[in-house]
This record gives C-alpha cells, structure tokens and sequence, in this order.
C-alpha cells in the first residue's frame, strides 16, 4: 500500500487571498473576449457557472448560491481536464462518476451540464439529440416539472449520476459506484481488453463529513483500497447555523489518514493549477482511495461573505449579485449570461476527449465480442437490464411438510439457484450473512476484497447505514444488487432505501427476523412498525412469503423488477411449506394476494387473511371452520403493492365487498389493515413493543394463537348475520 500523502498548509500570498490565481489554459491562443476586455478562457468559464448560478437561485427565490460559487473552479477544473465523459452519451458504461453529495450546491451541476453540451437520453439511456439542460431549464430552477429540480435527481437529469441532497448519501453512493467499477473490471477485462478502468469523483462538505453515513462508507472504502475513488471535500467551514466551530473541530484530514486514504490539500479552491496536480495525483494512486481537501470561501465574490445565510441557503439579492458580477468583472445587470467562446471552450476539452474515450471503447468492444462472445452477451444484457438466460432454470419446489423450513433458510436455497446462472448478481450482508443466510456457496462465488475484486459476496461490516446506499451505487452502475439485515435494522438503512425507491433501482433487500417470532432478543430486535413503514415508501414492492414455494415466487417477482426495488421479509423460525395439492398455487404471489385455500362449499362466510408466519394460523382456524360445517376462505397476501395494482375485478374476487366477515393478523402494526377488512373488520396484531420470552410464551400474550384467530372469525360470521337479520 502506497503511504498516504498529505500536502500540508501552506502561506497564501495577499495576491491569492485577494482574487483566483488563474493560470495561463493549455489553448491559451483560444482566449477569448469575455464582458469586460479579454480574459483567461478559464476564467471566463468559471466565472459563467458562477454567474449562471447566482441568477437561476435569484430568479428561483430559492435554492444556495454560496456553495457553486466557490466550487466553479473545481468542477471547471475536474470535468475540463480530466474527466473521461462524453457529453453526447451520458450513459457510456466506462465513463467517469461525478457524484454531487452536497446537492444542495446542485446549480453547480446543472451549469456544468448546459455548458459541456451534455445531451439528454430516453428512459433505454439511449443519445435524444436534444440537450438535458437548457438555459430556459437553468431559468427555471426549482419550478414545478424542472430539469433543474432543488436537488439533482437521477432519471430526471440526464447527467445526474445519482439523486443527492440528505448528506451523506452522495458519498456512500460513489464508494457502490467505485466497488462496481472494480468487480466489472475483474469479470470482463481480459488481458487483450481492457473494458472498464474508470474513476469516481464525488464533491462532499462539511456537512456530508459530519453524518455518520459518510464515515461508514469512508471507512469501508479504505479497507477495501479502492483506488478509482477520489472525494474533493469543499471546507469552507460553514453550515446553515453559522461556523462550524459551533459542533465541528475534529481535524478530518487525520481521520481518513486513519481510514488508509491518501490526502492531499488545496489552500484556495481558485488554485486550479493545484487542484490539477492533486487530481493527477490521484490518478496515478491505484491502490487507496483518495480525499483531495479543497479550502473555499462560501459565495466567492461575494461582498458580504461574513453574511453566511445569504451564500449559503439563500438567494443573494439584487445588490448583492450586481456588485459579486461587478467584482468578477460582470455586465451587473446581464442575466443568464453566457459569453461567446464559453461553450466551444468545452467543446474542445471535456467534448472532444470524451467523444475520442467512448469511440475507442467501442471499437475495443466490437473486438471483445468476436473474441469473448460469451461475456460480450452478458456485458450487454446487464446493461439493458435483461435476465440472463436460463436464471429460473433450477429454482427448487418444495414438498408438504408440516414442520417447513424458515423463510430465510429456504430463500437461501434459492437465492443460490438463481445466482448460480446470474453473473452479475452480487451482495452481502451488514455482518449478518450467517444470520440471514444470504451467502452465496457455490463453489465460484468467492469473496469481494481488496485486491481480489472478482467475489460476489460483500462483506459491509457492521454498517447498515453506508449498505444501503452502496447497494444503490452498485444498481446505478448496471449490477444486479442485493443486501440483508434483520427487519429491525431496515430503520438503519430507511434514507437509502427511500432514495433507491426514488431512483426506481431494482436492488433487492433482504430482511430476516420479521416478527415477535425471534423470541428472546427481546424488543429492541422485534420489529413491529418496520413493515408498515417499507409499505409506506412509494414504490418499494414489499414481500413477507408464508411458505418456502411462496419464497420462490417471491423471488421469481423481484428478479424480473426492472425499475423497482424490493423488500424481502423472511421468518427465522420454521415455517410450515402447505400442501399445494390441496390448496392454491404459490404462482398467485406474483399478484400480491390471492385464494390460498376456499370453503369447499357455498361462499365463504368469513375471509381470513395475513402475510408470513401468520398465514398457517389462517389455515389451521380454516381447517377447524371447515369441520364446524362453517365455510371459509383465507387469503395469503405477501405483497399489498402488487395486489392494488390488480384490477378492480381481480381485487373483488380476492375480497368480495359484500363479504364484510373480515380477519386480519400479522406480528406487526395493524395500522393500513382497515383497508382489507373494512371498517367493523377485525386485525390482530401488535398494540405496542414486544418482550422477551420464549416464542410459544410470546404468541400467547400477544394473542397469535388459534384460539385467538378462531373467537375472532366466529365473532365476525356473527355480527354479520346480526346486521344481514
């Protein structure tokens, strides 16, 4: 491992702290006239994201000025000289990341994108020919169905790498894109062709440094060595509060020395000469991954800089925009402004080195698919989010068994069999793989570690938080994802999930331990609001199987997910697998719910339903109805989301409206029940926290018993016949 490197501090001269050291650009014979006499082409360059900046956040009475003004001339720097993207194919499976976790500053991105040209792409990611940022988006910022939203937002952008704005996100995210990069360089380069060997960058600031998630990620990212990430750390040394003397001391550089990254340092982010340096520094560091801290002034040019509220989370003012221009230079009263030269500028840079990377890449692909045709296919279908033939080819089925098998035990079982014919689906758990039983075993399988990036089980550590957001990383770069982790732990992980739900990623997480079920460990591990809460996150399909052939369609659902993730709620304890010979098929999953077993005669006078563990209870109380001469039907409903996208008819026949006899019971809240069973239905379920005890101790108190489902059935056929007489 290389030592990490640290460029200390170092006296800035009057002159440096008095204006932006701008030094002569490497087509200095392209200069051109900028608004006031002629100026450095880089500077006349940095000065429009800045400007452009200033006047959407002015125009849009709303948004952060502060932050794209100090960083114009890094992200100048970044995307002009080094970053290997084509702006007429934003979607270029090998180009560069550049990940924006401090969104807020998100003005800084959305300049960045008009002015390099960057073309917009259709929901296949394939070139419109039209532009993804307009100066009539870029003037409507923070409008109502803007390209240019409050904060960038992945699928609505093209350019816009992932969705940012909660801190910390961004950066975690970039660690999935950069552990993507590696695997993909490991599965498909080949000593003759080297397909993948891309960077990624992610601008982060005092903020992202303070939350928590960003030092998990940090951390993961250094043991892991990976050397194609580099964070640019914008300590401007301000938060909304005020200084960040206020609640932040610690000395960062030293911190993530301790995490094995190398660190370099820029005194003045207008430096561009040595913010350049730094990066080629990073270029040639292949073993660690690299933190470059850039010090900034927030709002540079600013009259008022002590004002930090008005740089950083609000518009400048009129005033105060006119004298920032007048200080850079500026017409004051120009809007919008960009000045002749600016674009062609970028064109000669970031456009034509990007478009001459991707042509060269192309060529090497069509020469990689005569000599590897086999990987060539694979590289194209995951890049179209295709299914790799023959996934399903050896899924299991499982015989009746009174005594069954937990939910996570037969996931796992076929969790392997899809993987085993799916090369690109890779994950791991939060330290809990023995727990949740989602390691991978086949013999190919291997490990993900440093150096040796070819594995398909991850190992995040105890760090639910950052494994989230680095699964989301991983689906943004085209890898099929999955992560596990206890139910309760889902809390721990709910901002990336919410953002993955957001992006429309189709990772897949896994939560084991989905009840009161899990016995001794008490409260504190017993979930009873998490399911409810994934239920409430738009987009998420949320699946808590009864049986193990429910798993495998389970799973057979959220592996054809393109555009979705999914919650897997499995069981630790065993879990009876019912007899399909007697009642419905396990194929009904794939619509939510459905008729699991019917009264044998006549119409049902009472619908049980639940999900998980609780459906064999619904089957034993049928059973026992059904000896009674009391008909009855129960419905097994695994996913509420797949179920309300049937239509009305299908709906109805699962749950006739003038059958109002109605039972719910799940081990979790009863909260979103009354919509299955009606207003005088009656649900089962959890009223409070759970407790520690034995799990046959725990059904009794809490009332998940037959006798308690059977009173309940019974009292609903009677209060029905009341009302009917």
């Amino acid at each position: 491992m290389k030592t990490p490197l640290y460029l200390g501090p170092r006296e800035k001269t009057v002159e440096e702290s008095a204006k932006p050291k701008i030094a002569a650009p490497p087509d200095a014979s392209q200069a051109a006239t900028g608004p006031q006499g002629r100026r450095s082409i880089d500077r006349l360059c940095i000065d429009t994201i800045r400007t452009l900046s200033m006047d959407a956040v002015q125009q849009a009475n709303s948004g952060h000025p502060g932050t794209p003004m100090a960083l114009a001339p890094v992200i100048y720097t970044l995307w002009q000289r080094f970053l290997r993207f084509d702006p007429a194919d934003p979607t270029w499976p090998d180009r560069d990341r550049f990940v924006l976790s401090n969104g807020h500053a998100s003005m800084l991105l959305y300049s960045m994108l008009h002015l390099a040209g960057v073309t917009a792409v259709d929901d296949r990611g394939e070139p419109t020919g039209e532009a993804a940022v307009t100066i009539d988006d870029i003037k409507h910022f923070r409008e109502i169905d803007s390209k240019c939203p409050g904060h960038p937002e992945y699928g609505l952008t093209s350019g816009v790498e992932t969705t940012t704005g909660p801190l910390g996100q961004g950066c975690a995210t970039s660690v999935g894109m950069a552990m993507a990069g590696r695997w993909l360089a490991q599965h498909f380069n080949r000593p003759d062709f080297v397909l993948f060997d891309h960077d990624v960058y992610a601008f982060c600031g005092d903020g992202d440094m303070m939350e928590g998630i960003t030092s998990e990620a940090a951390s993961l990212a250094g043991h892991l060595m990976l050397g194609n990430l580099c964070w640019i750390y914008d300590s401007n040394r301000i938060t909304i509060e005020g200084h960040t003397d206020l609640a932040f001391s610690e000395d960062v550089a030293a911190r993530f020395l301790a995490y094995g990254w190398s660190v370099h340092r820029v005194g003045d982010a207008n430096d561009i000469e040595r913010m350049a340096e730094a990066i080629e520094i990073f270029r040639r560091t292949h073993k660690v991954p690299t933190l470059i801290v850039a010090e900034s002034h927030i709002g540079y040019g600013a009259p008022h800089k002590h004002d930090t509220s008005a740089a950083h989370g609000e518009p400048l003012g009129e005033e105060e925009i006119r004298l920032a221009k007048r200080n850079y230079g500026w017409p004051e009263d120009a809007k919008f402004l960009v000045p002749d030269g600016v674009r062609e500028h970028f064109r000669r840079g970031i456009g034509r080195r990007g478009h001459e990377l991707r042509k060269a890449w192309l060529a090497r692909v069509e020469a990689y698919r005569a000599r590897h045709p086999d990987l060539a296919g694979q590289l194209e279908k995951m890049q179209k989010c295709e299914l790799p033939d023959g996934w399903d080819g050896e899924l299991p089925g499982f015989a009746a068994d009174p005594k069954g098998l937990a939910s996570r035990d037969s996931s796992a079982k076929v969790q392997n069999a899809i993987a085993a014919h799916f090369p690109w689906l890779i994950g791991g758990a939060a330290d809990l793989a023995p727990s949740t039983k989602t390691r991978l075993t086949f013999e190919a399988a291997g490990d993900f570690e440093a150096d040796k990036y070819g594995g398909r089980n991850l190992h995040f550590g105890i760090r639910e938080h950052a494994m989230g957001a680095i699964v989301n990383g991983l689906a943004l770069s085209k890898i099929r994802a999955y992560d596990s982790s206890f139910l309760i732990f889902s809390d721990y992980m709910k901002p990336a999930i919410r953002l993955g739900a957001l992006m429309g990623l189709p990772v897949v997480h896994i939560f084991t331990h989905d009840s009161i079920g899990l016995g001794q460990d008490g409260p504190t591990h017993q979930p009873v609001e998490q399911l409810i809460s994934l239920r409430a996150v738009p987009g998420i399909v949320t699946l808590r199987p009864a049986d193990a052939n429910e798993v495998v369609e389970a799973w057979r659902v959220v592996i054809r997910l393109k555009h979705q993730p999914a919650c897997l709620v499995l069981s630790r304890q065993p879990l009876p697998t019912f007899d399909r010979k007697r009642y419905a098929s396990a194929a009904g999953v794939a619509r939510g719910a459905y008729v699991l077993a019917d009264a044998e005669k006549g119409r049902p006078a009472v619908i049980m339903m639940g999900t998980g563990s609780e459906v064999a209870l619904c089957v034993e109380v049928y059973e026992r109805l059904e000896q009674e001469g009391i008909a009855a039907r129960v419905v097994s409903m695994p996913s509420w989301e797949l179920f309300e996208q049937q239509d009305r008819a299908y709906r109805d026949s699962v749950l006739p409206p003038d059958i109002t006899a109605r039972v719910s019971i799940e081990e979790g809240s009863v909260i979103g029940w009354d919509r299955y069973v009606g207003s005088t239905g009656a649900m089962i379920g959890m009223h409070s926290f759970g407790s520690s005890a034995p799990i046959k101790d725990l059904m009794k108190k809490f009332g998940f018993t037959p006798e308690k489902l059977l009173a309940a059935a019974k009292q609903q056929i009677a209060r029905a016949r009341e009302k009917a007489a």
